[in-house]
């Protein structure tokens, strides 16, 4: 009976740390590295794309110069990178725009993500950066094989950049019916 004085102070500095674990002040970052945008101003973002050299050739990049990939397992209209995978390929954000100087041959579009959020597409194919990247022209993420599939830096063309310096072989027949390039 004697030791229960401290019962009473004790209770009051548990729900005190609690609550104060349970509070975040707006300016804290978000808990991932992987950038986040609210629902309703994603679609009134928009995000510059450029081109860019690398050693294995011309790729799409976002404006600061980082290399922009797609994904071999998403398909039309659905991304199948999230979670940790978004963290490691964190999605381009926003509705998509040429920068200014840059022509491109294919268009631009959205999906929307599984949490809703909207992410940018070229030709089809939802874009993504890569973690590994940390300068302009890198291609670290090029012919990768993580998250279950392959990643590819982008092209103009809407195709994949080919890992080897030697040009990609020429398509012995064309179909206008194969979805874009890049294996869709």
């Amino acid at each position: 009976m004697r030791n229960r004085w401290w019962i009473g102070p004790g209770l009051a500095a548990a729900a005190l740390a609690l609550a104060a674990c349970g509070s975040k002040s707006p300016s804290d970052p978000p808990a991932s590295n992987v950038p986040t945008v609210t629902q309703a101003n994603a679609a009134t973002t928009s995000v510059a794309v450029k081109t860019v050299s690398t050693s294995k050739g011309t790729v799409l990049a976002t404006a600061d110069g980082l290399t922009l990939y797609w994904y071999a397992n998403d398909t039309a209209g659905k991304s199948n990178c999230n979670g940790s995978c978004a963290q490691y390929w964190p999605p381009l954000m926003g509705t998509p725009t040429a920068a200014t100087g840059t022509s491109l041959p294919h268009g631009f579009g959205t999906i929307k993500r599984a949490n809703g959020q909207v992410q940018a597409t070229y030709d089809g194919h939802p874009l993504y950066t890569y973690s590994g990247d940390t300068s302009v022209g890198q291609i670290n993420g090029n012919g990768l094989n993580a998250s279950g599939g392959y990643w590819w830096a982008i092209t103009p063309s809407g195709s994949e950049l080919h890992k080897s310096t030697a040009p990609a072989p020429a398509s012995s027949a064309s179909s206008s019916s194969s979805g874009g390039g890049g294996g869709w």
